[in-house]
């Protein structure tokens, strides 16, 4: 007897979809292999292209469906699931909240070893579309017309969009207008390959002080007076328009260079009451309203009282620094880049903030440095990037016996990581709360609440 036939590039199978990946694709099963199918869900009969296949899994296109899910729904954006910018788009939001808090529920079970975790509810947006501030968008040229979009999935192959609901409808009116204006004075947008062309990318931004628009090219700006006019006429809002030369062959979309053409330098965002200043290269959440309700979720699970001494840990422009000022004695932001730093600092002189201080160097370093030197913290806010945190700032952090920690993450497998570190370290895990920064997407942000002395999840 034969064993199970294995699967191969092309193969047209039906599946049973039983379970999600951590991208929000569907998993089925095709005699015991396990078959990735983007954009099918949970309790879908499928009909399947088997585009890869592994040693241990295979990757299939969705041709058909055959019974649908309940939590299917009809998209109405005509770039979808083409286009990158989404890809929960086709399932209805109660359930993009409930797959984000299994996802946090199982990196936390699975890389974390805390069996049995308790997560709360996802907390989600009453209206989550329109919720980006930013936006970034490519330019292409085809058939002798030039484009802009977002990139295809997986690919620098841009997907022209001119509407998308996840965007302000600023940004969405600047790249309108950008692209008019390349087609009409014939601006070369800059190719990848052959490193020609001039148009690289324009960055839009919008604030509660108005909108900054970035033009970002590999030299010179041409025919900018009439750029300048129509944007300022089609869109009153803008406040600064700054050109950016980006030379170089990179991934990066901006380069060194800033040369402000149009208004102001920086840009106001408001956040409960206070002033953030925003320069072209200043890191800010893209969903403002959901931002202050992560930021306000790590320091009400800390229950500051005015007697405390927090130290904010990759601090960024020092928002959550200057948040939590208020409520406490003094907070200290620890943050390598050196443009954030100068912003936080700024940024507390313009909110007339005395009790905030911001030092620029590596966590890792610097933490374990103020440690030996005697440093006191009664409460400490961790939000590294993506990667997670470096090892010594986790030991810094072990050794220091700061009672009460707030960590905030944009990846599940990465926070679970560090968590696992902590709580070998003698942290309790006190709560997991989920947030939903970016509605259509498989992303999500975390806040966990850990507290020394408490009791050590086993593995």
């Amino acid at each position: 007897m034969s064993g199970p036939r294995i699967l191969s590039r092309n193969d047209e199978i039906e599946l049973t979809i039983d379970a999600l990946g951590s991208e929000g694709q569907g998993i089925g099963r095709y005699c015991g292999m396990a078959v990735f199918v983007p954009l099918a869900l949970v309790g879908e009969k499928v009909k399947v292209r088997i585009e890869r296949v592994t040693n241990s899994y295979a990757e299939g296109k969705l041709l058909s469906i055959n019974e649908e899910a309940v939590e299917r729904v009809l998209t109405k954006c005509a770039a979808y699931p083409e286009c990158g910018g989404c890809d929960l788009l086709h399932m209805n939001y109660d359930a993009q909240l409930e797959f984000k808090r299994t996802r946090v529920r199982d990196a936390m079970e699975r890389i974390g070893g805390f069996k049995g975790i308790e997560v709360k509810q996802t907390l989600g947006m009453e209206v989550p579309c329109r919720y980006r501030n930013k936006a970034s968008f490519p330019f292409a040229e085809k058939e002798n017309v030039v484009v802009s979009g977002y990139f295809a999935k997986k690919s620098h192959r841009i997907i022209p969009v001119t509407e998308c609901m996840i965007q302000h409808e600023i940004s969405m009116k600047v790249l309108r207008i950008v692209t008019e204006w390349a087609n009409r004075f014939h601006i070369q947008p800059y190719d990848e390959r052959t490193r020609e062309g001039i148009l690289r990318h324009v960055v839009a931004r919008t604030t509660a002080g108005g909108a900054m628009v970035v033009i970002v090219t590999t030299g010179k700006l041409p025919h900018s007076t009439e750029l300048i006019e129509m944007l300022t006429n089609a869109v009153p809002e803008i406040r600064s328009i700054i050109h950016n030369v980006n030379p170089s062959n990179t991934n990066l979309i901006l380069g060194r260079n800033n040369k402000t053409i149009f208004g102001v330098d920086t840009i106001i965002e408001k956040i409960s009451g206070l002033k953030f200043e925003v320069s072209v290269q200043s890191f800010l959440q893209v969903n403002p309203i959901q931002t202050l309700r992560l930021y306000m979720q790590a320091i009400e699970q800390l229950n500051l009282s005015s007697n405390d001494d927090i130290i904010d840990l990759y601090c960024g422009i020092g928002t959550i620094s200057l948040l939590m000022a208020g409520r406490v004695n003094s907070v200290l932001g620890i943050e390598c880049v050196e443009s954030a730093v100068s912003d936080a600092k700024r940024n507390a002189v313009l909110n007339g903030i005395t009790n905030a201080s911001f030092i620029c160097g590596k966590a890792e370093s610097l933490l374990p440095r103020l440690i030996e030197d005697g440093k006191h913290a009664d409460a400490l806010v961790l939000d590294p990037p993506r990667k997670g945190a470096d090892k010594p700032a986790l030991d810094a952090i072990i050794a220091s016996n700061i009672p009460r920690i707030a960590y905030i993450s944009c990846n599940p497998a990465t926070l679970a990581r560090d968590c696992r570190i902590l709580a070998d370290g003698g942290y309790g895990i006190e709560s997991v709360q989920p947030v939903d920064m970016f509605p259509m997407t498989h992303h999500v942000e975390t806040v966990v609440l850990m507290l020394r002395e408490r009791t050590v999840w086993e593995k």
